[in-house]
């Protein structure tokens, strides 16, 4: 199977206009290859594409562009307008259609000879000429649709790639054949509806880049003397996509929201990019994949959890399912959140988690049960001479046992690739430009990572980003041993290598924590591990906490209005509602889980449709939208229960089973010293919260052990004066802005009928130097 196809790929473009067209001239690397795409200016109300099938010269393409500027010189002739890097995709919103394109672009990294880019400047670009522009474009609406989209900001977090498959994980690439129409409709392609209309109408990616939303991060290091090449990406679903207080739990399709993979990629520096060997492991984060919820509270600190009914636990099953054919079993749950609270919030989340899963896995073969591990992380951080990372290092040693990673051998030819044949096949064009040939590089897994392992806590952003510290520590040291730069799969926690993956971590924390959360990540467990002052490590985590509050009540709901425009789970039409105008979409679906009907649910759930999936045209269509990224097995998690609705086509690898030293089962755990089931305390508890005794033997309660500590999400603001001061009205939570400029609202003249006056004369109470820090970070001093 092959990870990606050789062949020329259109990487620059310069556009130019006449009065009635644009045309997108582009070209490879090489300039061997020449193309030119046209774009209807006359038409206002659909999309006219057409591409010139055929393939130029540099010399033929230029005498084309002077035919075309002959041929349009009464009016105007033909003008140049920009240089671009590739389309981001096409927008309607009530008037013309509008092109987004990549003006700017860094390399940020390279994996087998593939450049991996960023974004460094787009451009939005009104696709019809102003003399035909209908009377609706100028509109005050029209405005303020283009900012919000705007308000999405490309130039952070956002990556592609033009020649690697970057929206798939290493071993997605090598185990499957499918490529692009197809690659663009997975989870994690963030500008699929943005780019479906035109890739349906010429069925080719030819001209539009695929976006990925998350974190992307390569660095050399060294160990031993010996230098490698560590890469850390972490991609972010576009399905129930938003922000902290407004995306949450599961919705009826079994998306969760936060559902970030991570992929750690690590192999030797050479000479010429591409490694003998290379090495690569996925971990999954993602929201407890229950029905719940949190109302945005402005007079609250810690807004109330409400737990909605499942019935049977339909899209905790879906989710887990879709974990399955994403990566196969086994299927391993760290669960962080808390066990005892003196109002129980976080524990009754924990204690229906543990339900459901012990529900689901009745009806599972053993060899299929999904293992869950309890980890109650708040309490662990606070009890003394317990070491936290270095009891989640041993834990995810134990998961590793049973999932393994990824390792394969490259060897490399000089002769051309035939797309048609070959298995495991990754390609590099050659960078001379005089030499058409394509130096091919043949990939052999000799070793595949089966299954995952899933951590949550109840935001899956501070406390998850130690744990997932903690597995790519361990998954580091493997790696490392089978590329034969260490002797012993193991890395210290108090090695120099350690303290630099860890920096890589906490930048992936932040990041995705300002994505979804308004602040950076609460990092306190890294700032104790290397030692830092006490005193500003807690004025740090208050700074921040209250960062996330005044972004959950102020920019959240103007943040997750961006996100569905630019997803599509929005769509304005004329005479219908504005989106500002509508209700929250933060229940959508909710009503259709068990208790409330749909027909009572619906008038609740306006402001968009985010239901996990966005549902394709059935005319023009490549291909099904609902496509499965990373399945190396082609099992069923519930054999009985069809998934039609989210399996994707797929060439699935055998599929591996469990082996019998089943290290992460409670019947081996209970053997081993130090670990300890349920005890009869804990089972009381549970089943004073409706949960029933224990006899899964796929459960396990680490609460008992000890290891060493750190803070998570909400300890550092419980502890804090500001539970004691006039501030405790106020809810402390959420997220940030999408860019810069975007929630400054220029549109604020606006009138917003879904936002009470009292709501935005709040707003005032805050300084600007407040504001300030809150959009941009840095420094805030009184």
């Amino acid at each position: 199977m092959e990870a990606m196809r050789g062949g020329k790929f259109l990487q620059k473009f310069r556009l130019y206009e006449t009065r009635s067209k644009f045309y997108l001239v582009g070209r490879d690397k090489s300039r061997t290859l020449w193309r030119v795409l046209k774009i209807d200016r006359l038409e206002t109300t659909d999309l006219g594409i057409e591409e010139d099938p055929t393939n130029y010269t540099e010399n033929e393409c230029q005498e084309l562009l002077w035919r075309i500027h002959e041929g349009n010189r009464l009016t105007g002739g033909l003008k140049f307008v920009t240089k671009c890097y590739g389309i981001v995709g096409f927008m309607k919103f009530l008037g013309p259609y509008y092109m987004v394109v990549i003006t700017r672009r860094r390399k940020v990294g390279t994996i087998c000879g593939h450049n991996i880019y960023s974004i460094g400047k787009s451009e939005m670009i009104a696709i019809p000429c102003p003399i035909v522009w209908p009377e609706v474009a100028n509109s005050r609406d029209e405005n303020r649709y283009k900012r919000l989209l705007c308000s999405v900001d490309l130039t952070k977090d956002f990556f592609f790639s033009y020649s690697y498959n970057i929206m798939r994980s290493l071993q997605k690439n090598i185990t499957a054949k499918n490529t692009g129409q197809v690659v663009y409709e997975t989870m994690f392609v963030w500008n699929e509806f943005l780019t479906r209309a035109m890739r349906n109408h010429l069925k080719n990616t030819n001209w539009t880049v695929a976006l990925i939303h998350g974190f992307f991060k390569q660095s050399k290091l060294s160990v031993s003397g010996k230098d490698f090449w560590l890469t850390l990406i972490a991609r972010r679903s576009r399905h129930f996509a938003g922000t902290r207080f407004l995306k949450r739990g599961v919705n009826e399709k079994g998306r969760v929201a936060n559902d970030v993979e991570t992929e750690q990629i690590v192999f030797e520096d050479t000479s010429d990019d591409i490694p003998c060997q290379i090495t690569s492991s996925v971990q999954h984060r993602g929201s407890i994949p229950l029905v719940w919820f949190q109302e945005t509270s402005r007079l609250n600190i810690r807004p109330e959890i409400t737990l909605k009914p499942d019935v049977d636990y339909k899209a905790t099953r879906l989710h887990f399912e879709n974990l399955v054919l994403r990566y196969g079993n086994p299927i391993v749950i760290l669960n962080l959140i808390k066990t005892r609270e003196k109002k129980p919030r976080e524990s009754l989340l924990r204690a229906e988690f543990a339900k459901a899963i012990h529900y689901i896995n009745k009806g599972l073969p053993d060899d299929k049960r999904l293992k869950f591990l309890h980890m109650d992380l708040s309490k662990l951080s606070r009890r003394k001479g317990t070491n936290v990372l270095s009891l989640l290092n041993k834990v995810a040693s134990d998961v590793l046992e049973l999932t393994d990673i990824l390792h394969c051998e490259i060897t490399t030819s000089s002769k051309p690739l035939d797309a048609s044949s070959g298995q495991g096949c990754v390609t590099k064009s050659c960078d001379v430009e005089s030499n058409d040939d394509l130096c091919t590089a043949t990939m052999v897994p000799l070793l595949l990572q089966k299954g995952v392992l899933r951590t949550n806590c109840i935001d899956c952003l501070d406390r998850t980003n130690v744990a997932q510290f903690a597995y790519g520590l361990a998954a580091l040291g493997r790696q490392l041993h089978v590329l034969d730069l260490t002797e012993a799969p193991k890395i210290e926690l108090h090695a120099p290598l350690a303290d630099d993956l860890m920096d890589f971590y906490e930048r992936m924390g932040d990041t995705l924590a300002i994505q979804y959360g308004g602040s950076a990540a609460h990092n306190k467990i890294f700032c104790e591990q290397r030692g830092q002052w006490k005193a500003a490590t807690q004025s740090q985590e208050f700074l921040r906490t209250l960062q996330r509050y005044y972004n959950n009540a102020y920019t959240d709901p103007e943040k997750q209005d961006a996100i569905n425009v630019f997803l599509g789970h929005f769509q304005p039409q004329q005479g219908k509602p504005a989106l500002w105008k509508l209700d929250s979409d933060q229940h959508y679906s909710i009503g259709r889980q068990g208790t409330v009907g749909e027909e009572t649910a619906r008038p609740l759930i306006k402001r968009s449709f985010s239901v996990g999936n966005i549902l394709c045209e059935k005319s023009g269509s490549v291909s099904d939208c609902n496509t499965v990224e990373n399945n190396t097995a082609n099992s069923e998690l519930l054999p009985i229960q069809q998934l039609d609705d989210i399996r994707e086509p797929t060439d699935s690898a055998p599929e591996i089973y469990m082996c019998e030293t089943n290290l992460c089962s409670s019947t081996n755990y209970s053997a081993m010293p130090g670990r300890h089931t349920i005890s009869e305390e804990r089972q009381s508890y549970l089943k004073r919260l409706g949960y029933p005794e224990l006899h899964s033997s796929n459960f396990l309660d680490l609460d008992l052990l000890s290891s060493s500590g750190n803070s998570c999400d909400e300890e550092a603001f419980e502890r804090s004066s500001l539970i004691h001061s006039p501030t405790d009205l106020i809810s402390v939570e959420s997220t940030t802005t999408y860019s810069e400029q975007g929630h400054n609202d220029e549109g604020r003249y606006d009138t917003d009928l879904s936002r009470s006056s009292s709501q935005l004369s709040d707003s005032r109470d805050y300084s600007d130097s407040f504001a300030q820090w809150v959009a941009n970070g840095g420094m805030l001093c009184y």
